[in-house]
């Protein structure tokens, strides 16, 4: 194992690299329609985004429970984050804007973040505590805002702390950890009040996700799957049905694969 010790530990993928699973994929279900993206929660919820920027909320079984006309009000949705199945956020950056949905997709609040002197977000995400973390561009500063847009903390400016800031295109909140992912540089790890922990040195991960105890990824061919506590990296060759699709997302045990508008859903193990 090759190993930096001090203020950030940095673990080199290539160390853990080389299990390639056996792991067969068996199809589940397949979904077809007008599907330009999409994500799911951890209750397997799928949440579909039509052309025409439609969002529809679709259950485990594969039926309609809600659905949301009111997406390009504000432009084309950058970000849909489902990580609190309770609580969606849309997130619009061209317009700075949030927009909170409840379970039915009813809006519960909208938060313009330049009203809030972040005029530059780059990302989003939502926290532990039910609150959002927004990556500010403009002061390359990670902060914690309520639903009011109110400021609650916010880190130094990350230029002083690694010289060159972070560009992150992911933020996730899992098990008392915030992972920033730059896919140039690495897995930036901070625990709640800002601190970074250490570096996980991922880099040119597509379908990025933090999914409980793992990190989920692709690249061309492969699919990744990284345990955070063990540092190990699985990788799997991707079968012929797969290969091609425009994106992927993960559950602990689920792939979700989206190709020629038909999201084809998989266990395995």
């Amino acid at each position: 194992m090759k190993h930096i010790s001090g203020i950030i530990v940095a673990f080199f993928i290539s160390c853990f690299a080389g299990a390639q699973s056996d792991t067969s994929f068996h199809l589940v279900r397949i979904i077809k329609g007008d599907i330009a993206s999409f994500t799911v929660d951890d209750l397997d919820n799928i949440y579909i985004l039509s052309s025409r920027n439609q969002l529809k909320k679709l259950n485990q079984n594969g039926d309609s429970v809600a659905v949301f006309n009111d997406v390009k009000k504000y432009g084309q949705a950058t970000l849909i984050d489902v990580s609190n199945p309770l609580k969606i956020l849309l997130f619009y950056k061209d317009f700075s804007t949030i927009v909170v949905l409840d379970r039915f997709l009813s809006i519960r609040s909208t938060i313009d973040l330049r009203q809030q002197n972040i005029l530059q977000a780059k990302d989003i995400g939502q926290s532990y505590d039910n609150k959002i973390w927004v990556y500010d561009e403009v002061e390359n500063k990670l902060k914690k805002i309520d639903d009011d847009g109110k400021l609650l903390m916010e880190t130094p400016d990350f230029r002083l702390l690694f010289g060159m800031a972070p560009n992150p295109r992911k933020i996730f909140d899992e098990n008392k950890y915030v992972y920033l992912y730059d896919p140039a540089q690495a897995v930036f790890v901070f625990d709640y009040y800002g601190t970074l922990k250490n570096k996980i040195l991922i880099t040119g991960w597509k379908d990025f996700k933090v999914a409980g105890k793992y990190i989920f990824g692709s690249n061309a061919d492969t699919l990744y799957r990284y345990e955070i506590s063990s540092f190990r990296l699985d990788e799997w060759k991707l079968p012929a049905e797969l290969q091609g699709s425009r994106s992927f997302n993960f559950t602990s045990d689920r792939l979700f694969s989206l190709k020629d508008n038909e999201l084809k859903i998989y266990t395995f193990q």
